[in-house]
């Protein structure tokens, strides 16, 4: 059996686990691929607006988090007993460096970025399965019209409930896990391109 194939997802018949898949499938830059009650989830990239967002966002978050001591990723592999996730937004506990992938109880805070074709997977799924294993916070961000806006919630008696939240043209800010603050706006990184034809005349 060659290793690191797509090929060997036609291969087994039995239920997959977070270590087959990052043992057994290769690494890529494209689809994005997890595993969850035993079934391989292949998906696409996102949007660029989605890609955007994550990018500035992933800055942002990255000097706040390591003000306090603690480590943003974006689509890290995060592990969960036999499941594997992928989040848009990761913070850690530690560093992750030289890791292909981190347990979950070292999760601070994971966030997704709601998907037009994945609203289900983003808004109660994934949420809900952050919840179960204790993941203190969890941070949504959505686009739905192209209007960012940002969602944070602290895990309560099991279940997330909101603490922070913002459309495009006020302001975000939290407290907790670290400060941080933004016009979900500015998120969509949009500054008006150069108008190449009127340079011409």
């Amino acid at each position: 059996m060659p290793a690191e194939s797509f090929d060997v997802l036609g291969w087994f018949n039995e239920g997959w686990t977070a270590r087959m898949a990052l043992d057994l499938l290769p690494e890529n830059n494209g689809p994005r691929v997890e595993v969850l009650d035993g079934c391989v989830v292949v998906t696409p990239s996102g949007c660029l607006d989605r890609r955007t967002v994550q990018r500035e966002l992933g800055y942002l978050l990255k000097q706040a988090a390591h003000r306090v001591g603690m480590w943003p990723y974006h689509e890290v592999n995060v592990i969960s007993g036999d499941d594997l996730f992928i989040p848009d937004v990761a913070i850690l506990r530690l560093s992750g460096g030289g890791q292909t992938a981190m347990d979950i109880h070292h999760a601070v805070l994971l966030g997704e970025i709601v998907s037009p074709g994945n609203r289900r997977k983003d808004i109660i799924d994934r949420p809900r399965e952050y919840a179960a294993v204790g993941v203190p916070f969890f941070l949504r961000v959505d686009l739905r019209n192209r209007v960012p806006t940002i969602a944070l919630y602290e895990l309560t008696e099991g279940e997330y409930r909101p603490v922070a939240a913002a459309a495009a043209g006020t302001r975000f800010v939290m407290r907790e896990p670290f400060e941080f603050s933004i016009d979900p706006a500015d998120l969509l990184g949009e500054e008006a391109a150069p108008d190449e034809s009127a340079e011409a005349e």
